[in-house]
């Protein structure tokens, strides 16, 4: 029912039990980045993880996938490759999808991405021409937009504000002065420290500055198709 591969470090799954000397020695060896993993020993990780967290043992989980134990002990230790069957009876028996399954084995390598102040774009948009400062906080860099982070500052001398409508759902935190601010037919006022979240694709944008200087954070998050 499977294939041998050389025996592998994995990580283990996180567990309540006290630790003595043997379990400390052998969680050493499951020191291995997630992302470096072959796909099968991503597999054995994954539903190492869920039937641990489902408080089935070894036992419990090949019984409920038709599996013997060893088997199952070789997947969950990446030295064995289960047929596309046998993951579904595995991912079932842990209840979950074998969508779901693949989706949890995907390697993502973790990033972050620090803009110092003197580093941050000053952007145009609608506004601009208002008097309106936008400062993009952060860029993406793959291919598809997930969210645009701005730091907006605005004051009275504009007597004209524009409106917006975009894709996405976007999120306002004042940090300084009040305004009201149009949503479709409403208008809602907005103090330091208020936080307001809506629906991009409806009309909006400042009503009136109830103060001289107005800052605020505004994060637009794109829905991905």
């Amino acid at each position: 029912m499977g294939r041998e591969k050389p025996k592998a470090k994995v990580p283990r799954a996180p567990s309540t039990k006290p630790k003595g000397q043997a379990e400390e020695e052998e969680e050493q060896l499951y020191d291995k980045d997630f992302a470096n993993l072959s796909l099968e020993q991503r597999i054995g990780v994954v539903l190492k993880r869920r039937r641990l967290e489902a408080n089935l043992t070894l036992a419990d989980l090949s019984a409920g996938a038709d599996l013997s134990s060893a088997m199952l002990s070789r997947i969950e230790n990446g030295m064995a490759t289960a047929s596309l069957d046998a993951l579904e009876r595995l991912a079932a028996a842990v209840g979950i999808g074998l969508g779901d399954l693949f989706k949890e084995t995907e390697a993502k390598q973790a990033s972050a991405q620090l803009v110092k102040r003197d580093e941050q774009m000053e952007v145009v948009r609608v506004g601009t021409k208002y008097g309106h400062t936008y400062r993009l906080l952060a860029y993406d860099r793959g291919p598809t937009k997930l969210f645009e982070p701005f730091f907006i500052q605005m004051d009275k001398k504009s007597e004209t504000y524009p409106r917006f409508s975009h894709p996405g759902t976007e999120f306002i935190y004042m940090l300084q002065g009040r305004m009201e601010y149009r949503f479709g037919d409403k208008t809602y006022l907005v103090e330091p420290g208020d936080a307001f979240t809506f629906s991009g694709d409806v009309v909006h944008g400042p009503e009136k500055l109830l103060d001289e200087k107005i800052r605020f954070l505004a994060i637009i998050f794109y829905h991905p198709e």
